[in-house]
């Protein structure tokens, strides 16, 4: 179930994919007659600041998102979620190898101890080898020395996108779309401890985690 996260380009695609051929008019025509509602993001918060005096790492990944085995490529971001008391941020870390979540934290505050927790959680799970690939943005959470230091006390090599290219990241970003769409934006939270990370929401994205 798409649960109302499919438009009708998804639509058609998945359709298509079974050998179903119908076009995108078509699509949005029936999907109108049947009652299927979209559900769109409504609120944008940036979450990525570099305009900092940090090192800034190349881009060691350079858009290759396939690994050969577990811990060889992690990718890291952070997405936020807006409740009725403010926003309420989430950092994830997950391995291109299985593309699944390793790592993840949320705080009310946007700060580098949001990025680190998400980061000791996964380091603690799966325990790295030395020369792992660790791809983030360039932001100040990510280039900031405590988080750097994490990273050189474990062996990671580490590799940041290009100033303000989300596609370098593409895979958290699929990521963090496919949160929002399903499970985030389809109802406003009233506090943070309620957000829709709570309660079944939290279990559907733990599962997603596995």
């Amino acid at each position: 179930m798409s649960l109302g996260s499919y438009g009708r380009a998804h639509m058609t695609e998945e359709l298509k994919e079974v050998r179903l051929n119908v076009g995108h008019r078509r699509m949005g025509r029936l999907m109108h007659q049947n009652g299927f509602k979209v559900f769109r993001t409504r609120k944008y918060k940036a979450t990525t600041d570099s305009n900092h005096r940090f090192n800034i790492a190349p881009n060691l990944l350079n858009r290759n998102f396939v690994a050969d085995a577990p811990n060889r490529k992690w990718a890291g971001d952070i997405s936020y979620i807006w409740t009725r008391e403010g926003w309420l941020y989430l950092a994830v870390m997950i391995d291109l190898r299985s593309h699944r979540v390793i790592g993840w934290a949320v705080s009310n505050r946007l700060k580098r101890d949001l990025a680190i927790r998400a980061l000791d959680m996964a380091i603690a799970l799966r325990r790295p080898p030395p020369g792992c690939i660790h791809h983030t943005d360039r932001g100040s959470q990510y280039c900031s020395y405590d988080y750097q230091k994490q990273l050189r006390k474990h062996g990671f090599e580490v590799s940041m996108s290009g100033k303000g290219n989300c596609y370098d990241n593409a895979a958290v970003e699929t990521f963090f779309k496919t949160i929002e769409a399903e499970l985030i934006w389809r109802r406003t939270s009233h506090t943070r401890c309620h957000s829709t990370l709570g309660g079944k929401t939290a279990i559907a994205f733990e599962r997603k985690s596995a």
